[in-house]
């Protein structure tokens, strides 16, 4: 059974950040230019928040605000749920189905150590159904 700490080693710990005082505009551009969906919001290294495309089409777009003249922390999302690196990959699958999330950053108490995403999960627990349907085929067969 894996864990978010083997999904990271497999993916990389990249974290791609903005602080709560940037703009929206500069938080859209950066996730344009390193095409993400989703910002955390860091403070002094400290996870405030997380912003998403999700966030600026909702209450920026819809509600007739400036891109530019609105700062991130007006927009963003300030409860954010996350998961440490001992979780499995089910426990994670069940908290963005539960809590209708796309990113969950990784805490190692309070240090952020990376970020998953709906589509990291989902590729991982295909890897790891393909595996057991090798394993069972072989085991069949008796070509294991």
């Amino acid at each position: 059974m894996r864990i978010v700490r083997h999904l990271l080693e497999s993916k990389g710990r990249g974290i791609w950040s903005i602080a709560p005082d940037a703009s929206v505009y500069a938080a859209l551009q950066l996730m344009a230019d390193k095409e993400v969906g989703a910002l955390l919001v860091l403070e002094e290294g400290r996870l405030v928040g997380i912003i998403s495309e999700r966030d600026y089409a909702r209450k920026v777009i819809l509600r007739g605000k400036s891109s530019l003249d609105t700062p991130v922390r007006e927009i963003m999302t300030s409860k954010v749920f996350s998961v440490r690196p001992e979780q499995t990959i089910e426990e994670c699958m069940a908290v963005v189905t539960d809590k209708r999330v796309r990113h969950l950053p990784v805490l190692e108490g309070d240090t952020v150590i990376g970020v998953i995403s709906i589509g990291d999960l989902v590729k991982a627990e295909i890897e790891d159904k393909n595996f057991l349907i090798q394993q069972l085929k072989g085991y069949i067969t008796g070509t294991r």
